[in-house]
C-alpha cells in the first residue's frame, strides 16, 4: 500500500486549519483523509480517528480532552469540527466500568463527557481511543487485515504476518464490550507492545497509534502493506490447479447488454409495496459493476462457498444485509424466462430472510420492526455485481461494500483458507443494533423499510425511497426516482430537469450529442452530484446506437431503471399553409410526431419489464388549443403528439402508468439557453409587431389573464406535480400559460 503522507499537503492543512483549531487537530484532519480515501483501509463512514489534546473550560482550566471522529462521519471529508471534544478521564473511566453497557447508557455517557453539548455524538468506540497509549489513534477496517483475522485460525495467521509485538483482541461485541476488552488488554500490555503501537481486533480492523499523526499513519500504511505481502506468497505458494479451470468470462460488451435487459426486470422485484394506491412502491435505484475483475470473481467455480460466511465486519450490515443474492446461470436467451428465473430467485431469498427474522425475532430491541426482506447485493454470474439503495450515492456505498468483501473473500481462498465470519445470532444482533441504525440515519438515509409489518407512520414510510431526513423536512417524493428527459438541452428541458433534481429526482438528462447536452450536464452536476446523467438520444431514432431504445438502455445501465418519462423534445417552423414546404412539414412531423411515439412506446414497454408503474409527461402546447396563423406545422404535429399521449393514458392505465400533458406558452428563456421554439418564431414575431425580445415578451405577458411571464422553472414545476401524484389523474392537461381563454382545454 503507497504511503501518501506529503509534508507540503500536511502544512496546507496547518495553515488552513491551526489558527481556528490548533496544529494537532489539523493535522489529525488531513491523516484522516488519507485514511479515508483509502477504500481498502476503510469505507463510506467506517473507521475511527483521534488525538489526544487538552480544552480550556468554562473556569480558565486545562482539561484532558480526547478529539474523537463524530459517529456516522466519513473520514474522506473530515473536518475538525468533525471531532469533537471530550472529556479524556471520564471516557477511560467509563472503559473500565464492569458492568456492562447498552447502547443508548453508552450513548448517554457518552454526550455526557462532550466539553460542547451542541457537539456530534462521539463514535461508540472512543472509550477504547482514550484507552490506546498513543496520543494519535488510528482505526481502520483495512481489506488485507480483514483477509488474514476472519478465518478459523485468524490469531495465528495475524502473528505470523504481522510480528509478535502486535497486540491481538478477540472478536468482541463493539461497543462497551470492546472498550472493556480493549482497556484489559491495555493494562496487561508489556512495554514492547506499546511500542509496537498497533493492535489487531479479530474479525474488526486494526488499530494504530503514535506519538504524532504520521508516526500513527505510516504505521498503519506499513502493516497493511505487511498483511498484502503475506497474503501475496499464499497466492504463489498455492499451485494453479486449486480451483481447476474457470468458465469463461464474457466481454464487457456482451456484460453491459446483459445487465441493460435484467436491471429493469431487477429493480421492479427489490421494489417494496407502500400501500398507498397512489405511489404504491418504494423503489430503489440499483448500482452495477462489470468490471473484467469482478467478472472473472464471478466466474469462480468455488463462488458459492466463497460468498458465504457474512460481512467483513458487522459495521457493513446495516448497508448490505447478511448475505447477497448468488443468482445462478440465467437463461439469457428468452426475456420471458429470464423475468421468471429473477422472480424466482429473488422471492426465495425473501422467505429465507424471513425465517432468519422469525428465528431471532425475540432478539428484536423494542421497538424495532423487521426491515423489508428484499436482498441489498446481488451476484449475477455473466453480468456483474449489483447493489440497491434509495439513492445513488446509497446504493454506490452498498456496492463498494459488496465489491471489497469479494476480493477478501476471494484472497482467503486464493490462501487455501476458509472464510469464517461472526455467527448468525451476533449478525442479527448487529443487524438490528438501534445505534446502528441511528448512525445511518444520521447520515441522510434509512436502513431498508419496514415491510414485514406495518410502517409507523405511514406519512413518512410511503414516500418513494425517501431517506428519514428528507421525511422530517417534507422535502422530496421523488428521491428515489429516476426520470428520463428528451429534450433537456432548450430551455424547457433545462427548467424541467432543474426542478425535478430539487424534487430529489435522479435524472437523465437527453438530447442530441453536442456541446449544449454536454454543457447543461456539466452544469447541474455541478448542482447535484450522483443524481444527473447525460444520454445522448435521438428521439427519431429507434433503434441505432443513439436512437430510443439505446437511451432507455444507457439509464439502466447506470440507475437500474425509468419512472419518469417527459416528452419535450420538439421543434417549430414558421410559413403559411400556402408557403409551406411539405419537406419542413415532414421535419417536424419526425419530431414532434414520430418521436412523441417512439419515446411512448419504449416507455411503454421498459414499464412493463419494470413492473412498478410509471408516470409520462408529454410537454404540448397552448397551440393545440389555440392555434396560430402562419404556425400550421407546429400546430399541427403537436396536436398529434397531444393526442398520442391521450391515448397512450388509456393503453398504459393497466399498467398504473399516469399520462398527462402540460401546455405551456410564451415561454421564451433566459440565460445561455433560448427557448428553441421562440428562437424560431420570435422574430418572425418581432418583425410583425414591431418590437424587440424584451417588448415581445412584455407583450405576451400582457395578454395573459394574470400577467404573468411564464418561465422553463414553471413549466418544471407543473411536471412535478404530476409526478409526485398529489391526486389519481391521467389524460389530463394543465396549462402554464397564465390564463388564455381561447386555449383553455375542452
Amino acid at each position: 500500500m503507497d504511503d501518501r503522507w506529503d509534508d507540503a499537503d500536511a502544512e496546507r492543512f496547518v495553515e488552513l486549519h491551526a489558527p481556528a483549531w490548533g496544529e494537532e487537530l489539523a493535522l489529525r484532519v488531513y491523516s484522516s483523509r488519507l485514511l479515508g480515501t483509502e477504500l481498502d483501509l476503510v469505507l463510506h463512514g467506517g473507521g475511527n480517528t483521534s488525538v489526544k489534546g487538552s480544552v480550556r473550560d468554562l473556569f480558565g482550566d486545562e482539561r484532558p480532552a480526547l478529539f474523537v471522529k463524530a459517529s456516522g462521519r466519513d473520514l474522506a471529508a473530515a473536518e475538525p469540527a468533525d471531532h469533537p471534544a471530550a472529556d479524556l478521564e471520564r471516557l477511560r473511566r467509563v472503559a473500565a466500568i464492569p458492568e456492562e453497557l447498552d447502547d443508548f447508557a453508552l450513548g448517554r455517557a457518552l454526550r455526557s463527557a462532550l466539553f460542547d453539548p451542541e457537539a456530534p455524538t462521539p463514535s461508540l468506540e472512543a472509550p477504547v481511543h482514550a484507552v490506546v497509549p498513543g496520543r494519535y489513534v488510528d482505526h481502520t477496517h483495512a481489506d488485507a487485515i480483514l483477509a488474514l483475522s476472519n478465518r478459523p485460525a485468524g490469531a495465528r495467521v495475524v502473528r505470523e504476518a504481522l510480528g509478535a509485538d502486535v497486540v491481538i483482541v478477540p472478536y468482541v461485541t463493539p461497543g462497551h464490550p470492546l472498550s472493556r476488552a480493549v482497556a484489559e488488554a491495555m493494562a496487561e500490555l508489556p512495554d514492547a507492545g506499546r511500542r509496537a503501537g498497533a493492535m489487531v481486533w479479530l474479525r474488526h480492523g486494526l488499530v494504530t497509534w503514535g506519538e504524532t499523526a504520521r508516526e500513527s499513519y505510516r504505521r498503519t500504511i506499513e502493516l497493511v502493506t505487511r498483511a498484502e505481502e503475506y497474503l501475496e506468497t499464499e497466492r504463489r505458494n498455492r499451485t494453479v490447479a486449486a480451483h481447476g479451470k474457470a468458465p469463461e468470462v464474457p466481454e464487457s460488451g456482451e456484460a453491459d447488454a446483459r445487465w441493460a435487459r435484467v436491471a429493469p426486470i431487477l429493480r421492479g422485484l427489490l421494489a417494496v409495496p407502500s400501500g398507498d394506491p397512489d405511489r404504491p412502491w418504494r423503489r430503489v435505484i440499483l448500482r452495477a459493476d462489470r468490471s473484467p475483475e469482478t467478472l472473472a470473481l464471478l466466474a469462480r467455480p468455488d463462488l458459492a462457498e466463497m460468498v458465504a460466511g457474512g460481512p467483513l465486519t458487522a459495521d457493513h450490515l446495516i448497508r448490505t444485509k447478511a448475505e447477497p443474492l448468488l443468482l445462478g446461470e440465467l437463461p439469457w436467451g428468452s426475456p420471458d424466462d429470464l423475468g421468471v428465473h429473477l422472480t424466482e430467485a429473488v422471492r426465495g431469498y425473501e422467505a429465507l430472510y424471513r425465517e432468519y427474522v422469525e428465528r431471532h425475532r425475540q432478539r428484536l430491541p423494542e421497538g424495532v420492526e423487521p426491515f423489508d426482506p428484499e436482498p441489498r447485493v446481488v451476484l449475477l454470474p455473466g453480468c456483474g455485481v449489483a447493489a440497491a439503495g434509495g439513492s445513488a450515492k446509497l446504493a454506490s456505498v452498498a456496492l463498494d461494500i459488496a465489491l471489497h468483501t469479494l476480493r477478501v473473500k476471494a484472497a482467503v481462498a486464493d490462501a487455501g483458507a476458509r472464510y469464517e465470519g461472526l455467527s448468525e445470532g451476533h449478525l442479527f444482533d448487529m443487524e438490528y443494533r438501534p445505534m446502528q441504525i441511528a448512525k445511518l440515519r444520521s447520515a441522510g438515509s434509512p436502513p431498508q423499510s419496514p415491510a414485514l409489518s406495518p410502517p409507523r407512520n405511514s406519512n413518512d414510510e410511503r414516500e418513494m425511497g425517501q431517506s428519514a431526513t428528507e421525511a422530517e423536512g417534507g422535502r422530496s417524493r421523488l428521491a428515489a426516482g429516476v426520470a428520463l428527459v428528451t429534450g433537456a438541452a432548450g430551455a424547457i428541458g433545462e427548467g424541467i430537469c432543474r426542478e425535478l433534481l430539487a424534487a430529489g429526482a435522479h435524472v437523465a438528462a437527453s438530447d442530441l450529442a453536442g456541446e449544449r447536452l454536454d454543457s447543461l450536464v456539466e452544469e447541474l452536476t455541478a448542482e447535484a452530484p450522483g443524481r444527473v446523467l447525460g444520454v445522448p438520444l435521438d428521439v427519431t431514432d429507434p433503434d441505432g446506437p443513439g436512437g430510443v431504445a439505446a437511451g432507455f438502455n444507457a439509464v439502466a445501465r447506470v440507475w437500474g431503471g425509468v419512472d419518469l418519462v417527459v416528452v419535450n423534445a420538439g421543434a417549430a417552423h414558421v410559413a403559411t399553409i400556402e408557403t409551406m414546404e411539405l419537406a419542413d412539414f415532414e421535419r417536424l412531423e419526425r419530431i414532434n410526431v414520430h418521436g412523441t411515439l417512439l419515446v411512448l412506446g419504449e416507455a411503454a414497454r421498459h414499464f412493463r419489464r419494470q413492473g412498478t408503474g410509471g408516470d409520462v409527461v408529454v410537454v404540448s402546447t397552448k397551440n393545440v388549443f389555440a392555434p396560430g396563423a402562419s404556425f400550421s406545422a407546429y400546430s399541427a404535429t403537436k396536436a398529434a403528439s397531444h393526442q398520442i399521449g391521450r391515448i397512450a393514458s388509456q393503453e398504459m392505465a393497466g399498467l398504473d402508468v399516469r399520462v398527462n400533458m402540460v401546455a405551456p406558452d410564451a415561454v421564451f428563456g433566459g440565460g445561455e439557453r433560448k427557448s428553441g421554439l421562440w428562437q424560431e418564431v420570435g422574430p418572425d414575431r418581432m418583425r410583425a409587431r414591431g418590437l424587440t425580445e424584451e417588448g415581445l415578451e412584455e407583450y405576451y405577458r400582457g395578454r395573459n389573464l394574470l400577467k404573468a411571464r411564464i418561465t422553463a422553472r414553471h413549466v418544471g414545476r407543473a411536471v412535478v406535480f404530476f409526478a409526485r401524484r398529489e391526486t389519481p389523474t391521467t389524460g389530463a392537461t394543465l396549462p402554464v400559460d397564465g390564463g388564455l381563454p381561447d386555449a383553455t382545454p375542452r
